[in-house]
């Protein structure tokens, strides 16, 4: 058999590499991976290393050449990220921040769109590039302005609340936004072979009515499939069958989006929407987390790959310029719409600097437009590069925003300290959470429901939480031992977590996990015998019930009783033994695992009588 070359996965070596060195290296920087997998971009392509290959061969090793491939993946990771983002758009979510987003995200989307189609209109360019252009530049960068808030805590002040706000109503926007191109491709297709008119206009609508049945369609099978796909696949209780099935999910719906004339990413974007009101909707986010990451990388790596250098040599005044002028002119009208909806100046500042520059849609649209024939290669490149050079300078607006809004005088409006969405969402996760909802499980949840307790349960069995959720109950389905996951639960602001599986190996899992999420969450698990009990407590549980010690109390307290003790008297001698009990786990949980702790508990015990085993 013919052999391969090393250069077959040369590229694959490569970004592996960044994606190693390079994303890792950024981070430890407190800078955003994704600066890091363009940077790579930008040095692996061909305008970087690769332009000194004639004089080195050895560089053309260290050069990505096969951009096609890049391209194909990059799409890929285009479309994980929709899915994701609407796995994220649950309709409580949106209706905790309907007024920042539906008022001043959208709001932005517009006018910012109205206005750069404006000045590129008045610059020259047709209706069609103008306005395509305006749409594409309109939009920020999620992938880089949310991890730039959070590393300077800044996610969760007004300033964070708006900005997410306003990047939640582009992504929402991103899919009327794609459809809008397709409109405006139709009707100057049709424009220029019959002429500006209303025949015109119709001709380009109906040409949109095969691509409206396809989305419907889409819609009712994904309805009809993807609920019953996951909950087979979480019977079979396979992880790599999870991850696959998400994939598959995600991988088909854009591909039945492009049959139907529509975007990938506007398929995989509809697949998550409905995947968010399921039971699999936390699974699945964190089993294909890393995957997203991942292929967004390669997203940005192609991004980097086709900034030519060489064409910003030839005329950097024109290039940074267009990125100048385009981050400044959002800036400004961010800013003016933050004061115009309520936040103040300091916060209207911070918001505008960083949610100027263009984000990673603008690249999807622009290649959109140029596909569709509304746009020049040459304008398009010059577009694509200035926005490239803005996506630099984010973390630096960002830190340049929050000096400057330190300077101005605090004067905090009512809109920056009302209790905003994430308060709310901190409300709803300041629950307890159950780990198990069998037998053990739903008494525990009907219990704190009694009293008025909010909770939360997860389980990993998929016919227990598809038989919870007919009930009505708040029940997902998930492997808590998963530290993502809990994440995604909400371990970060629950007020408790009780583990009531009976699987000891499983429970110490979770226990683990849990304890190492938070060191101070109450954490109260359900133990087999005294020896695991222990064993529990050297982990750091907050309780360990041992069944066999509580069945022994259980038993004593109905002999009392039926005996004629007065039930004052037999509850405070089984609280009083209950608590010894505890006293004996925890003393003996410091001195090792195994036989150790049950040796010196039932050396203790010979002190007081039995409740039995």
């Amino acid at each position: 058999m013919p052999g391969h070359g090393g250069e077959d996965y040369k590229d694959l070596l490569l970004f592996l590499a960044a994606a190693g060195v390079v994303a890792p290296l950024f981070s430890r920087l407190k800078l955003s991976p994704v600066l890091g997998f363009l940077a790579a971009g930008v040095l692996l392509g061909p305008h970087g290393l690769g332009r000194f290959a004639d004089q080195a061969p050895w560089l053309a090793w260290l050069t990505i050449t096969d951009r096609e491939q890049v391209a194909v993946l990059s799409e890929l990771g285009v479309a994980f990220l929709l899915f994701m983002i609407g796995l994220e758009l649950s309709w409580e979510r949106l209706k905790a921040l309907r007024r920042l987003v539906f008022g001043f995200g959208l709001t932005q989307v517009v006018l910012c769109s109205l206005v750069l189609a404006g000045g590129f209109l008045l610059a020259g360019q047709s209706l069609g590039a103008a306005a395509v252009a305006g749409l594409a530049l309109a939009l920020s960068s999620t992938a880089v302005v949310m991890p730039t808030l959070a590393e300077s805590g800044r996610l969760k002040s007004g300033v964070g609340r708006a900005t997410f706000a306003v990047l939640l109503a582009q992504d929402v926007s991103v899919a009327p936004i794609l459809i809008t191109v397709a409109v405006i491709a139709a009707v100057v297709g049709a424009g220029a072979a019959a002429g500006p008119d209303a025949g015109a206009v119709g001709t380009a609508l109906l040409s949109l009515v095969p691509a409206a049945i396809g989305l419907g369609l889409l819609v009712l099978l994904g309805r009809l499939v993807v609920r019953p796909l996951f909950r087979l696949v979480a019977r079979a209780d396979g992880s790599e069958l999870f991850v696959a099935a998400a994939m598959l999910v995600v991988v088909g719906a854009g591909t039945a989006a492009q049959a139907a004339g529509l975007s990938m990413s506007l398929g995989a974007l509809v697949a998550g929407l409905l995947l968010a009101e399921t039971e699999y909707r936390r699974a699945v986010e964190s089993h294909i987390e890393p995957f997203k990451g991942l292929l967004l990388g390669v997203f940005f790596v192609g991004v980097g790959i086709g900034l030519d250098l060489d064409a910003v040599a030839a005329d950097p005044v024109t290039v940074f310029g267009l990125a100048a002028l385009l981050t400044l002119t959002k800036a400004v009208l961010i800013a003016g719409l933050a004061r115009a909806w309520g936040l103040g100046w300091r916060a209207a500042l911070e918001i505008g600097l960083v949610l100027g520059p263009a984000g990673e849609f603008a690249f999807v649209i622009l290649n959109t437009g140029l596909v569709e024939g509304l746009a020049t290669p040459a304008f398009t490149q010059a577009l694509m590069v200035s926005a490239t050079l803005s996506l630099f300078s984010i973390p630096l607006l960002a830190a340049v925003g929050q000096r400057l809004a330190q300077r101005l005088p605090q004067r905090p409006t009512e809109e920056e300290t009302a209790p905003g969405p994430e308060a709310e969402a901190e409300a709803d996760e300041a629950r307890t959470l159950i780990v198990g909802f069998g037998r053990v499980g739903r008494l525990v949840s009907e219990l704190l429901s009694e009293h008025g307790q909010p909770w939360l349960a997860v389980d990993a069995d998929a016919a227990a939480v598809t038989a919870a959720r007919r009930e009505g109950l708040p029940v997902v389905y998930g492997d808590a031992a998963r530290p993502d996951l809990l994440r995604r639960l909400g371990v970060a602001g629950a007020r408790a977590l009780v583990i009531t599986m009976d699987s000891p190996a499983k429970i110490d899992e979770v226990a683990a996990a849990a304890r190492a999420a938070r060191s101070d969450l109450i954490l109260i698990a359900r133990a087999r015998d005294d020896r695991h009990a222990a064993r529990l407590y050297a982990m750091g549980v907050t309780d360990a019930v041992p069944e066999t010690t509580e069945a022994s109390l259980q038993l004593a307290e109905n002999t009392l009783v039926d005996l004629g003790v007065p039930m004052g008297l037999v509850l405070a001698s089984i609280h009083e033994r209950r608590d010894q009990y505890r006293q004996l786990f925890q003393a003996a949980a410091p001195e090792g695992r195994g036989d150790r702790p049950a040796r010196a508990l039932r050396s203790t015990r010979r002190n007081a009588p039995p409740a039995g085993r």
